[in-house]
């Protein structure tokens, strides 16, 4: 998996919800579209864990956790960044989104859940916040941020 194919399936995400509220309806939706069971879900999961091996994703590690920003916010992905990140039973930062975050969660050991969520995507709208946690396993994490907005508690 190279970091263009991966660019271009996260891509064929992006364009579909450029443009829409980060609310309860978008959440319905990627869940419906592309949720556990999708081919989208299956391509982008399968992308994640083979860029985790190859090396260029997570290539970063910090307090237990492995993570790394994959793509800066760009017009092909929507003015979305993509970082992901690799957890097992830990609570993350708090952090805002100023913007919102969509969140694609990918269990990969045990019974995995992100923010008490099993496997599929997370909408958080702008001006949320969280202490981002994966209990009962190992997950990737997908995180789309609308203009690679974040801001972490200090």
């Amino acid at each position: 998996m190279s970091k263009e194919s991966f660019h271009q399936i996260v891509a064929d995400v992006t364009t579909q919800i450029a443009g829409r509220p980060l609310n309860d309806e978008l959440d319905r939706w990627l869940n419906t579209v592309h949720g556990p069971g999708s081919e989208s879900y299956q391509r982008l999961k399968e992308a994640c864990i083979d860029g985790v091996a190859e090396g260029w994703l997570c290539d970063r590690e910090g307090g237990g956790i492995k993570y790394g920003r994959v793509f800066r916010p760009e017009a092909a992905l929507a003015g979305f960044s993509v970082d992901v990140v690799d957890m097992q039973d830990i609570q993350g930062p708090h952090h805002t989104h100023p913007n919102g975050e969509i969140d694609l969660i990918m269990p990969l050991e045990g019974d995995a859940t992100f923010d008490g969520r099993p496997a599929g995507w997370c909408v958080y709208p702008p001006g949320s916040a969280h202490h981002p946690t994966v209990a009962s396993g190992r997950a990737l994490v997908l995180y789309l941020l609308p203009e690679g907005q974040i801001q972490f508690t200090k």
